[in-house]
C-alpha cells in the first residue's frame, strides 16, 4: 500500500490525486507508508473545539479559552489564530488582536472526560500509548497489521474518522519512523491532518528548518546555537559531533542525532509523568508576602487533591512567579519525603516564596510537584510522622468534600485567598 483515501479507506498506489473509489481528494500517499508505525496524535485546538461542539452558535466565531483580561490564553480556535492569537499570550494582547472573540473560562473536568474517550478508542488498537497531555499522545502500532487486517497507517486513519464521528472533535496525526518525526508531522497539516515523514527523507526535510524546531531547544538554547553559527537544523547535521559535544556536552550529541532525523526513544506507556501544577493570575498585582501566601495555600490544596486522586506523590516542589513584564521565574526544592499533602506543599512553597517576596509586584503565582512516584509503592516507607498525619487528615477532607461539595470544608486562609483570585 502506497496510498489510501481518508474518506472511504480505498488503498492503492502513489500518483493519484483523487480516490478511485469515491472521488475524494483526501489522499495520503508516501513511498514508506506501509513501513511506518510510530504516530503522534494531537487534538485540534482541543479545549476550544470542545466548547464549540457544546455551543454550536459559536461555530463561526473566534473563541478563546482562558482566564479574564489579566490572564493568558489557554488555547484558541483556528479562527482566532488567523488574527494572531496564540496560546500563552497575555489576554489583553489577544483581545487587541481579536476584540470580537468570545472568552470562555476553561472547564478541565470536561476536557479530561473527552480526553479519556479519545484515548480509550486509541487503546483498543494498541497498548503502546504514551500521553504527553490531555490532548496529545504517541502511539506505536508495530506488529498490529494482522490484528487489524490493515497496516498502521490505515488503522490510524480509521481511528481518526471514528473519533470525529463519535465525539464531534477532530485530531491530526503524524506518522513517521520515530517519536520526534511523528510529533513534527502532526503539526504540518492542521486541523484534521494526516502527514507522513519517512526515514529516508528526514534529513532533507529538516535541513532548512530553524534549530528551534528541535525538542529541548528553547529561546536561550536557540541564542547559544545561533551565536555558535548553527541557525538551521542542516547546520547541526553538517557539524562535527566532537565540536557539538565540546560546546554543548551530551545535549550537543543529542541534537546531532535529531538533526539527522534519528530518535531511538520507544513509546513508553509507563514513562514517568513530568509533574502536576496549578497557577492563577491576580486581578491586581500582589506584592505582600501574606497576600501571596493566601493564594498559594489554595493552589497547594488543588495540587494535593489532584495528586491524591491520581495516587501519586512528588519528590520536588516547584514555585512559579510571573513579573508584571511577563518575565517568569521558577524555583524548586527536593524534599526528603515524597508528598501528596497541601500542608507540605505549602510549607516548602512558602519557604521558596519568602526569598522572592521582597516588594516586587507579581501578576501570577503557581505551585507544582515534579519527580513523581506512585504513592502506593512508597507509602509504607515514606509517609510517616507528620506527613502521615497530614495525609490522613486531608484524605478525610477529601471524603467530606466528595459527599457535601468542594466548598463544604475550607480554611480561613483559603476564604481570604478567594478574594485575591480572578473571578472574571
Amino acid at each position: 500500500m502506497k496510498a489510501f483515501c481518508r474518506d472511504c479507506f480505498w488503498t492503492g498506489d502513489e500518483g493519484v490525486r483523487r480516490c478511485l473509489a469515491c472521488g475524494s481528494p483526501r489522499i495520503v500517499a508516501h513511498a514508506e507508508l506501509d513501513r511506518l508505525s510510530i504516530a503522534h496524535m494531537d487534538c485540534d485546538a482541543f479545549y476550544a473545539s470542545v466548547e464549540k461542539r457544546d455551543r454550536p452558535e459559536l461555530r463561526d466565531r473566534p473563541v478563546i479559552v482562558g482566564g479574564g483580561k489579566r490572564g493568558v490564553v489557554t488555547t484558541c480556535c483556528y479562527i482566532a489564530r488567523i488574527s494572531g492569537v496564540r496560546s500563552a499570550m497575555p489576554m489583553f494582547k489577544a483581545l487587541k488582536l481579536c476584540p470580537e472573540a468570545v472568552i470562555i473560562k476553561p472547564e478541565f473536568s470536561k476536557y479530561r472526560h473527552e480526553s479519556g474517550r479519545i484515548l480509550g478508542m486509541a487503546g483498543e488498537l494498541t497498548p503502546l500509548i504514551q500521553n504527553l497531555s490531555l490532548d496529545e499522545a504517541w502511539l506505536d502500532l508495530s506488529g498490529t497489521e494482522r490484528l487489524h487486517s490493515a497496516p498502521p497507517a490505515l488503522t490510524l486513519a480509521r481511528l481518526q474518522a471514528r473519533i470525529e464521528a463519535e465525539t464531534g472533535l477532530t485530531v491530526s496525526i503524524g506518522l513517521a519512523a520515530n517519536k520526534f518525526l511523528a510529533k513534527i508531522a502532526s503539526d504540518l497539516d492542521k486541523p484534521r491532518g494526516f502527514s507522513v515523514i519517512g526515514a529516508t527523507e528526514a534529513a532533507d526535510f529538516l535541513a532548512p528548518r530553524p534549530v528551534g524546531i528541535l525538542p529541548g531547544v528553547g529561546p536561550a538554547m536557540v541564542a547559544s546555537l545561533e551565536k555558535a553559527g548553527y541557525r538551521t537544523v542542516g547546520h547541526l547535521a553538517r557539524a562535527e559531533p566532537k565540536d557539538l559535544a565540546a560546546r554543548f556536552g551530551q545535549h550537543g550529541l543529542r541534537l546531532f542525532e535529531l538533526a539527522h532525523g534519528r530518535d531511538h526513544r520507544a513509546v513508553n506507556p509507563r514513562e514517568e509523568r513530568k509533574g502536576i501544577s496549578a497557577e492563577t493570575t491576580f486581578n491586581e498585582d500582589l506584592t505582600k508576602l501574606g497576600d501571596l501566601e493566601d493564594v498559594l495555600a489554595q493552589l497547594c490544596e488543588k495540587v494535593a487533591r489532584h495528586a491524591r486522586k491520581d495516587g501519586i506523590a512528588g519528590r520536588v516542589v516547584t514555585l512559579k512567579l510571573r513579573h508584571v513584564d511577563f518575565r517568569i521565574i521558577t524555583r524548586r526544592k527536593t524534599i526528603a519525603v515524597p508528598t501528596q499533602t497541601a500542608k507540605t506543599l505549602f510549607a516548602v512553597g512558602r519557604e521558596l516564596l519568602a526569598k522572592e517576596a521582597d516588594g516586587t509586584p507579581y501578576r501570577l503565582i503557581g505551585i507544582g510537584m515534579a519527580e513523581l512516584v506512585e504513592a502506593d509503592a512508597v507509602e509504607g516507607d515514606f509517609f510517616a510522622g507528620e506527613e502521615r498525619r497530614a495525609l490522613a487528615s486531608e484524605k478525610t477532607l477529601d471524603t467530606l468534600r466528595a459527599r457535601f461539595g468542594a466548598d463544604a470544608v475550607t480554611s480561613g486562609r483559603i476564604l481570604r485567598a478567594k478574594a485575591a483570585l480572578k473571578e472574571d
